[in-house]
């Protein structure tokens, strides 16, 4: 099962360029370097909070349970502990693959949504998702890509699906394909919903690829 792991996490502003050593040496080529940790991304924020994401590639989600793997988790370095222990904003998540409409290329943004989706309402979710709002947004030549996903962990918040929108610019949010993406039948028999107008949304800038 592919998938990805998903954490945001914030520094104190002081020791940024720290932080960045560390995650880009130390953090991410450990993971790297087991079986099924395919790449990771970091992104810096535009809108929302935390400051910073990283989003690692998985292709065998199993690679979450071996003892390598644990062993990284759960007896991290000093200094891996101690960056752990003093940033804000902390989050994790484990996610499994729902759909994926095909790399198209990686855009420089990140335009992320969280929703916490009772599970008897999945079914209607998945099928605006699915059969309407992901249609109507790829009309848009800067709206590259969608990714969504399952939450089968999670430190943070109590989500349950995430979706990740790849674009090429920041005006593609004001796009005329966006707006009609923000209507339809499907959706509006969604928004009565508790739990929809309840969605948290991040855009992040690309930072650093592995």
């Amino acid at each position: 099962m592919r998938g990805i792991l998903f954490s945001q996490m914030q520094p104190p502003e002081e020791w940024d360029a720290e932080f960045h050593d560390w995650y880009n040496t130390e953090h991410i080529p450990a993971r790297l370097a087991l079986p099924g940790f395919d790449a990771a991304i970091r992104y810096r924020v535009v809108e929302g909070e935390p400051k910073y994401l990283a989003v690692y590639e998985i292709s065998d989600m199993s690679v979450l349970k071996t003892p390598e793997y644990q062993r990284l988790k759960d007896d991290p370095s000093d200094l891996t502990k101690w960056m752990l222990d003093n940033v804000s904003g902390f989050t994790r998540y484990t996610c499994d693959e729902q759909s994926d409409t095909g790399p198209h290329g990686s855009g420089d943004y990140l335009f992320v949504v969280a929703f916490s989706v009772p599970e008897s309402d999945e079914p209607d979710f998945d099928d605006w998702y699915e059969n309407e709002h992901i249609d109507l947004l790829m009309k848009a030549d800067d709206w590259l890509r969608v990714r969504r996903y399952k939450v089968i962990s999670g430190e943070g918040g109590d989500w349950t699906h995430l979706a990740l929108h790849e674009l090429a610019s920041l005006e593609v949010m004001s796009s005329a394909e966006r707006e009609a993406a923000r209507k339809g039948p499907k959706r509006d028999a969604l928004t009565d919903r508790p739990w929809f107008g309840k969605s948290s949304r991040w855009i992040y800038q690309t930072i650093h690829r592995a």
